[in-house]
């Protein structure tokens, strides 16, 4: 089986990410018995070997000795804030089945981390895994098939969101957790003291970009990070693009299109112009950016309420969620950044009991209010999105804060994840952070991730096509 980040290093991106209904458009049927397939073919395995796990999966997951009266000590890597606090209901009424949290960095550190752990045979039992990296752990085997377990759960969960756990097939390879439309975050007090309005569109952002600097050459409306692939990913979405398409058994690519273009190059105007810092999030001078009012607009997601108190701790009831700003005014469109689901590992020996934890964690309304209230989680169970009705803490003078979060889910783009983001998201990494430090075009990057995107997934047996 091929390891898909085979040696690469891990983009470092944030903390946690995540949250509710993606519309995310299931990956065809044939391309995703492909990625299996070619996941497979790297160690001489045939196509009936390669398609193996999901049954296999299944088997052991009733045989699991959870049903037995010894106790089940399970596994949880996650970079979710404050999540032992949602384990502990668990573990209090669960003493047969315990569950110990152990902290990862988050997103692709994770990703990596799990691929080496898998590949050693000694993952966890469960992790957290956001939605654009389950393909590529689907395509290496190293997930169970919980379906025999969990695959009642599917009416609890928007449609889009669904598809996105079972990759378009029979199989559920995690339950979901979270989903992640973007938003538009701002300091309400800093904005008034510049006499700045709300940008409505991506115009009058840039415009209020060059105003703010003009006016306070140290103060930025936000930063544009090279280490931040998702957000950069999700912004294309809004402006139209699809990086992945599959029909059939073909796969296409095309993350140089004309939209991720149109969004590189406005990026570009707003750097150049010193419109906005070229920061990377989640360092320490990001952070002291945010809290001392460096920084006064945040492009971000609705998950931000877990990560506003470490990020802003000086500012609670300051910062404001908005739309996302759009390219057409009066449009309603808005790109994902993130989401996650609880997957089981294939390795692991009790994958009933984690699949029932799994299917707890994300649909118990004892657990779904706890990861709103502790975690800042939008929950993507659909019962428990209808059930939120009081502010994140820190957002406390937003009170329509998760009705808003909800018209931002119904708004956002479909998407179809491949089989190799990592291998997109690193190739970023690298080649905007090559242009961001040497100031060359934003465009030539997009043609270096298109090119090692369509190389690899070439190599790992995939018929693919550039768009």
């Amino acid at each position: 089986m091929k390891l898909m980040l085979g040696g690469r290093s891990a983009v470092m991106r944030s903390p946690r990410r995540g949250t509710r209904r993606v519309r995310v458009t299931a990956i065809a049927g044939a391309a995703i018995a492909t990625l299996v397939a070619a996941g497979c073919s790297s160690q001489g395995s045939s196509s009936s070997s390669a398609a193996a796990p999901a049954s296999s999966a299944s088997s052991s997951s009733t045989s699991s000795t959870s049903s037995s009266s010894a106790k089940v000590t399970l596994t949880f890597w996650s970079w979710v804030p404050d999540l032992n606090k949602v384990v502990a209901i668990w573990n209090a009424s669960h003493p047969g089945i315990q569950v110990q949290v152990q902290v990862q960095a988050g997103g692709d550190a994770e990703l990596t981390k799990l691929l080496t752990a898998a590949k050693a045979g000694n993952p966890p039992d469960l992790a957290q895994v956001e939605y654009q990296a389950l393909p590529t752990l689907v395509s290496n085997n190293y997930l169970a098939n919980i379906a025999s377990s969990d695959a009642t759960l599917k009416s609890d969960f928007p449609a889009g969101i669904w598809n996105q756990v079972t990759l378009g097939t029979t199989a559920l390879y995690g339950v979901p957790q979270d989903a992640a439309p973007m938003a538009l975050f701002y300091r309400a007090d800093e904005f008034k003291k510049y006499h700045l309005t709300v940008p409505a569109t991506w115009a009058q952002f840039a415009a209020d970009a060059a105003k703010l600097h003009s006016e306070a050459p140290g103060v930025f409306l936000g930063t544009f990070s090279s280490v931040d692939p998702g957000e950069f990913a999700g912004l294309t979405q809004q402006a139209g693009a699809q990086w992945w398409s599959a029909s059939g058994s073909t796969w296409t690519v095309d993350i140089d299109s004309a939209a991720s273009q149109k969004v590189a190059s406005y990026w570009q105007s707003l750097v150049s112009a010193g419109g906005v810092d070229n920061q990377p999030q989640w360092t320490a001078a990001w952070d002291k950016g945010m809290n001392d009012g460096q920084y006064i607009a945040w492009v971000s997601d609705v998950w931000a309420p877990g990560d506003m108190p470490s990020a802003s701790p000086s500012n609670t009831g300051k910062w404001v969620m908005t739309e996302l700003p759009q390219w057409t005014d009066g449009a309603q469109v808005v790109g994902n950044w993130g989401g996650s689901s609880t997957a089981v590992l294939a390795a692991s020996k009790h994958q009933q009991a984690a699949a029932e934890f799994a299917a707890w964690l994300n649909t118990s309304p004892a657990a779904t209010a706890a990861l709103a209230a502790d975690s800042g989680i939008y929950p993507a169970d659909i019962a428990a999105e209808s059930a939120l009705s009081a502010p994140p803490s820190y957002f406390s003078n937003q009170p329509d804060f998760w009705s808003l979060a909800k018209q931002y889910s119904a708004e956002a783009s479909p998407v179809t994840w491949g089989p190799d983001v990592d291998v997109a998201y690193t190739e970023f990494t690298t080649a905007f952070g090559g242009a961001v430090t040497g100031k060359t075009s934003f465009l030539g990057p997009l043609a270096q991730i298109q090119s090692s995107v369509l190389t690899d997934m070439k190599k790992s047996g995939f018929t693919v096509a550039a768009g």
